[in-house]
């Protein structure tokens, strides 16, 4: 069994981003040499997740819009002492934070419109995402 692992940074210039990254994860895929296992993509901070959806830019602006109605950015949590991030922390917790997905044949195996996002949510600052690799 082989293992592969890749720390992706990003540094998005908006505070709240959706970033298709379908392409950076095969790409590790194909450096690994795994042909069948599993993938993990872990993002490694508390204010972002990763997801896989349609890559559609109204189904994006629908997950904002509702994320703020859910979870209004401005507000007076008990967590924004210093900060103003809690908003970006309860959202992580909504959209989920981590992917696995299976490989095959040494591709993503993706449903038809299936992609996988960076979702970020507090913005501006370097963050990394584990891409941890196993199987044959």
């Amino acid at each position: 069994m082989k293992s592969f692992t890749k720390y992706l940074e990003f540094n998005t210039t908006k505070k709240i981003d959706f970033v298709l990254i379908t392409d950076k994860i095969q790409k590790c895929i194909f450096d690994s040499g795994v042909k069948e296992g599993i993938v993990l993509v872990n993002p490694m901070h508390i204010t972002v997740a990763v997801i896989v959806n349609d890559n559609e830019s109204g189904l994006i602006e629908d997950y904002k819009r509702v994320l703020e109605r859910l979870v209004p950015y401005k507000d007076n949590y008990a967590h924004n002492v210093g900060e103003d991030n809690a908003a970006a922390h309860i959202w992580r917790q909504l959209m989920g934070h981590q992917v696995t997905m299976a490989i095959t044949n040494g591709c993503l195996d993706l449903g038809p419109w299936e992609q996988i996002f960076y979702c970020e949510f507090e913005g501006i600052r370097k963050k990394r995402v584990l891409v941890k690799i196993i199987g044959e």
